[in-house]
Formats: C-alpha cells, sequence, structure tokens
C-alpha cells in the first residue's frame, strides 16, 4: 500500500471485516506485498542469483490469536466463506482439515511453524490458533506472488501473535516449506525473501545458496523513468507440472556436469559445458540458467554506475532467453515486449515463473502512456483480452500496518 491515507483505509477495511466475519476486536493488521523480478528468472532453485522488487500491492490479514488450536481462515477474494481446520491436524497430502485452493497456503504456514518446533497445535499459549481476516489486492496468477504474500502475511501474523522471535529470513524459509512440501509447488525462495525482505526504493540483490543480500537503490521515477508491469490476464499455475519439469531438468544437467547446481558453471565456460551434455534437451535449460546469472551480473554492475536506462537491453535479453532456452513464454508474453520495444522502450520482459502472468516494461517517463497504449492496441487487433497496466513502485517488504 502507498501512502499514509492508503495504509489506513486498508486498516480500516481489514478490522472492519474481520468484526464482520469473526465478532470482536483484531488484535492487528499485518500486511506483505507481491513482487516483480527485475531479472534473475529460473535461478533462484539453481542457486543463482535473482533482483525483486517488492510491489505497493500487498495482501492483508487481520488477525486474533485463538488458545484452543483451531484457525479460522476467511479471504474476502474468494467465494466460500470460512476454512475452518485444526493446527494439530494439518499435513500434507489432504490432511489440512479440508483446506484446499487458496486456503493451503495458510495451512501450509502452521504447519511449517509446528513442524519447526514453534506451534504445539495443542490447546494453551502455543496453540498456533487464530482468527484470520483475508484481503489482497495482488493479482493472482500474474507472476506477482501472490501465493508468497499470502504465505508471508499469514507468518508475521503469527510470529506477532505468539511472540516467535522469527527474523524476515527465517519467516521466508518456513513460508517455502509451506508451499513446497505442503501445497506441493518446488518453488524456489526468492518470492519468499522478496515479499519478507524488500525495502522501499530498493530491488533486492539475492544470493539464493547462501541467502546474502543487499538492497540496490532504485528508483526509476527519481530518473525520469517508469517500470511498467503488464499483467496478460493469462493464467498460469506452476502446480501443473511443467514449472517442475524444468527444475527437474536443471537438476539433470547439474549432475550431468558433475556440479552442484547449474550456478556452478562459469559463464566463461559455458560452451564447453554444453558440449559435455549429451541430452540435447537439457542444453537449452543450462544456458539460460548460466546466462541469466551473467545478465543479474551485469544488470547490478550497471545499477551500481548509477547507468540504468542500460539495464534496458540485458531485459530484453532475458526474455529472449526464457522464450527461446526456456521456452516459459506464451504469446502474449511475447507481444508485449515485442510491442513495447517497437513502441521505443528501453527494454522488457516476462516476469515471474511464465506461461502466462506478466512483463515488466522499462520506459521513459514521456513515453509511458504511447508505449502502454500500442500494448493494448496490440492486445485488441491480436482478439487477446484487454491487459492491466500499472506501475511497479519499489515498495516496502512485509510488516504491521496498524503500529
Amino acid at each position: 500500500m502507498s501512502g499514509t491515507g492508503t495504509a489506513e483505509a486498508a486498516v480500516r477495511a481489514a478490522v472492519d471485516g474481520f468484526r464482520a466475519v469473526h465478532g470482536g476486536e483484531p488484535a492487528g493488521v499485518w500486511a506483505a506485498p507481491g513482487r516483480v523480478n527485475l531479472i534473475g528468472e529460473h535461478t533462484d532453485y539453481n542457486d543463482g542469483f535473482v533482483m525483486p522488487l517488492a510491489l505497493p500491492h500487498t495482501t492483508r490479514v487481520a488477525a486474533a490469536r485463538r488458545d484452543d488450536g483451531v484457525l479460522n481462515v476467511h479471504s474476502a477474494d474468494v467465494a466460500g466463506g470460512t476454512v475452518r481446520l485444526h493446527v494439530g491436524k494439518a499435513a500434507p497430502g489432504g490432511g489440512a482439515g479440508g483446506a484446499d485452493g487458496w486456503a493451503a497456503y495458510p495451512a501450509g504456514v502452521v504447519w511449517a511453524l509446528r513442524e519447526a518446533g514453534l506451534l504445539s497445535g495443542d490447546s494453551g499459549r502455543t496453540a498456533g490458533g487464530a482468527d484470520l481476516y483475508v484481503h489482497s489486492d495482488v493479482p493472482t496468477g500474474a507472476g506477482l506472488s501472490s501465493s508468497a504474500a499470502l504465505e508471508v502475511s499469514v507468518a508475521v501474523a503469527l510470529n506477532d501473535l505468539y511472540d516467535l522471535g522469527l527474523d524476515a529470513e527465517r519467516i521466508a524459509l518456513l513460508c517455502r516449506r509451506a508451499e513446497n512440501a505442503f501445497v506441493g509447488v518446488p518453488s524456489g525462495i526468492m518470492d519468499q525473501m522478496a515479499s519478507a525482505c524488500c525495502t522501499a526504493g530498493h530491488v533486492l540483490h539475492l544470493d539464493t545458496r547462501d541467502l546474502s543480500r543487499r538492497q540496490v537503490p532504485f528508483d526509476p521515477a527519481a530518473e525520469g523513468l517508469r517500470l511498467l508491469v503488464v499483467d496478460t490476464r493469462v493464467q498460469h499455475a506452476l502446480g501443473d507440472g511443467e514449472y517442475a519439469r524444468r527444475r527437474a531438468g536443471c537438476e539433470a544437467a547439474a549432475e550431468a556436469l558433475g556440479v552442484r547446481t547449474l550456478r556452478d558453471v562459469p559463464h566463461e565456460e559455458l560452451d564447453a559445458a554444453l558440449a559435455r551434455l549429451a541430452d540435447p534437451d537439457l542444453r537449452p535449460l543450462a544456458r539460460h540458467v548460466v546466462t541469466e546469472n551473467q545478465r543479474v551480473r551485469e544488470v547490478m554492475a550497471r545499477l551500481d554506475a548509477g547507468e540504468t536506462r542500460a539495464i534496458g537491453p540485458i531485459l530484453t535479453a532475458g526474455h529472449a532467453s526464457l522464450r527461446d532456452d526456456f521456452a516459459v513464454s506464451c504469446p502474449e508474453l511475447d507481444l508485449v515486449v515485442e510491442t513495447a520495444v517497437a513502441a521505443g522502450a528501453l527494454g522488457a520482459r516476462m516476469t515471474g515463473g511464465g506461461f502466462g502472468g506478466s512483463a515488466i516494461v522499462l520506459v521513459e517517463e514521456t513515453g509511458a502512456e504511447e508505449i502502454g497504449k500500442a500494448v493494448v492496441d496490440a492486445f485488441a487487433a491480436a482478439g487477446h483480452r484487454a491487459p492491466r497496466l500499472f506501475e511497479a513502485v519499489p515498495s516496502q517488504g512485509a510488516r504491521r500496518l496498524d503500529g
């Protein structure tokens, strides 16, 4: 959320929603943002480098503690009312007390906290129960980490309600465990770390192997630029097997090359490494990961040198790699990139897991409206559903809103 007035309105809406659904008063309101990834796609589960930034769009959770081990979760954005489950019975593979779909994410968080010995699931001081009211303006299925925003917002609320003393990194790790082991999506750590750890006015440079990170100043508006997000409205689902197949292919390539992960293949030795891969299907996957890590290094160097405009061609090159080597783009994403660059954008690329979702476009402020119109017109001419466009303003990570 951006602006004091907007944040106050979000708190009031969450409190009013909690009262209407659960009765009584919440103990507080917490928020966690969605994210866009500036560069570094499909590198996080290869121990590589990523550079995400938090969006002003957030998932808000109004919450109150329960001492009976019961979790009542209500989403204002999903039909079907409140989901009720017992913390002590939440388990992967259908043992979540009836929680599936969106409710599997908060159920997975309480399961991960319980498995880590932080909540008991019994009655009393460490029960882990809560009444939760969830409301979000993070677009779902758009490659903007709506699932991570939900996980992290629930985790930070429970962290405060139960005085768990978790720092942002531990929260992110527990939320990834919830998504991997409970929900069943084999994602990397980037999304949860971005939602938990990003700061306003910065992009997060993250080494996903050791989780070392650096907040890199990034304020496009101050330089007369805009970073646009184009949501193609093509829904993607990472649990459908395509994401998992890409990950398995990367792991097979690393094993064939005798390295821990593809992160360990030096960029200057890429051609020799590809020649050693007997399976031709693995070569483009390896090429993307190794060259994408190099693109992250190049973007970092340009930002450090104050050359923000110079990152544009690197973004576009990253899209070509995702389209041609990793094969996770789609016609609508390609149309955004091709149209925006032809209309004068500095650079553009798909962001997120792919197979739909969103693209980012770096533009001069003076050309933002014209380029946005060109994309909308191109979608209309192609018979596609109109895309949604908004500006990505580097924003704050997870936090409590009401105190």
